[in-house]
């Protein structure tokens, strides 16, 4: 008999109207993981940082440090040591908000919560200014912690709306539809950036780059109105006949998870694999700005340029890859992927200054494998989640999920304010694909998710 999936047998399957509202808000919430987090958020809240620090703002030598909590941080290391401590934190608020999600038969009223909440906290960018580096940095902990535990409760549909042999497409769809809505909104920004710039005047870049760094709480907030309506309840199996507190449960059964957590063995090593290889993919798309303009001395336009090249390619990439999982098998896709990957962090090693054409070329390559390994690494693991948990196990793949990652950000900060080099720290992450990429290649993915009571797709 054909394990379950976790869809109640007396509900129809999902239809087009329902998948399209899930897919938007791959749309909606994109908007900050590029807008913000790729682009503008990390040479922004550097500048504002270097202010605090008492250095003049465009300098390119400065040294100085802040002293966060009485901590002495380098003006350079301060954005990615808030990257690192948002991700500590979603450590212990997304495996909780995934189980609640699970006991909760109302999943799109906590999906419209979290992803205001996330919004609300972008937008508030705008009081941003002068030396006020801290509110920046507890600003995007809001936004970063709120936004993960959304796109938990969003990953926690997935399952409920596709069978196992369709996902890997459904999956694709949704990351090249968010990349497209991302790429939209920064190509606004780039004309904002291009009218209103103006050459010498580093104060007026830095308002335009807090401007667009609202917009983008704006588009989540406006496009997250789609899926509230168009998505239907799906509540988890956890939910059903659950009484009493939904919080109070939720707690129960992540503990309940932890203590039993050795009877699925090989959906912690995926997760193990995963967590490692995508946190040297959210550390090269999280830093990517500050290494362009701190290291190779590259103007803000020519970085969004590069990086609307990057979305928009990787809309066709996602649905590339995702084309050919469905050939040779979801794995393999992925792995290929990664191998492209060490090739991207190694050449970006070796990028000349002041050189605008080969950073594009480099982002051109990112674009064609980011989405496919993203997507199919999601659809991947839903095979692994056992029936009723969908909430909960994405929760902990969410602790490496788009924007959220904290190994590579600690290593690249650590190397940067050991060396002074951000050469340095962006060669440091060649182990994460290395490392992640051979513990996947070691995953018994028939077996890990048989055990776990799904059926396997045809293709792995």
């Amino acid at each position: 008999m054909a394990a379950t999936t976790g869809t109640p047998t007396d509900r129809p399957a999902a239809g087009r109207r329902e998948r399209t509202g899930w897919y938007f808000y791959d749309w909606a919430n994109s908007a900050f993981s590029t807008t913000v987090l790729t682009v503008f958020l990390g040479p922004f809240l550097t500048s504002v940082t270097k202010i605090a620090a008492g250095c003049e703002l465009g300098a390119d030598d400065c040294t100085g440090r802040v002293h966060p909590l009485g901590i002495s941080v380098a003006a350079g290391s301060f954005f990615p040591y808030v990257v690192s401590l948002s991700v500590f934190l979603t450590v212990f608020v997304l495996p909780v908000m995934g189980a609640v999600a699970d006991r909760s038969p109302r999943k799109k009223v906590l999906l419209a919560v979290t992803a205001f909440t996330a919004s609300a906290a972008t937008m508030c960018f705008a009081f941003v200014t002068g030396d006020n580096y801290l509110l920046g940095g507890v600003l995007f902990l809001i936004a970063n912690i709120s936004g993960g535990a959304s796109i938990v409760v969003y990953n926690s549909f997935l399952p409920q709306l596709a069978g196992p042999d369709d996902r890997d497409k459904v999956s694709s769809r949704g990351w090249a539809l968010g990349y497209l809505g991302g790429g939209l909104l920064l190509a606004f920004n780039l004309v904002a950036v291009t009218i209103l710039s103006i050459d010498g005047n580093d104060q007026r870049t830095l308002d335009i780059a807090r401007w667009c760094i609202v917009s983008a709480g704006v588009w989540w907030a406006v496009f997250t109105l789609i899926p509230l309506a168009w998505l239907r309840e799906h509540p988890g199996l956890s939910s059903t006949g659950q009484r009493g507190n939904v919080l109070i449960d939720g707690f129960r059964q992540l503990g309940g998870t932890i203590r039993n957590i050795r009877a699925y063995p090989l959906t912690l090593f995926f997760l193990l694999s995963y967590l490692i290889y995508n946190d040297g993919i959210q550390t090269v798309i999280a830093l990517a700005s500050q290494y362009g303009t701190e290291e190779l001395d590259l103007e803000q336009s020519t970085l969004i340029i590069t990086i609307l090249l990057v979305q928009f390619l990787a809309f066709g990439g996602a649905l590339l890859l995702g084309a050919m999982a469905a050939k040779v098998g979801a794995r393999k896709t992925v792995l290929f992927s990664l191998a492209l990957w060490l090739g991207v962090v190694v050449a970006a090693y070796w990028l000349p200054a002041g050189k605008p054409l080969p950073f594009m070329l480099l982002g051109v390559a990112i674009g064609l494998v980011l989405g496919g390994s993203q997507a199919l690494s999601r659809s991947l693991y839903s095979q692994f989640i056992p029936a009723g948990r969908e909430g909960e196990y994405y929760g902990f793949y969410e602790i490496s999920d788009k924007g959220t990652s904290w190994l590579g950000p600690l290593l690249f900060g650590v190397v940067f304010q050991l060396s002074n080099s951000y050469r340095s720290g962006i060669i440091s992450l060649v182990v994460f694909f290395l490392v992640g990429g051979v513990l996947l290649a070691l995953v018994p993915m028939r077996r890990g998710i048989i055990a776990a009571g799904n059926t396997p797709p045809k293709l792995l």
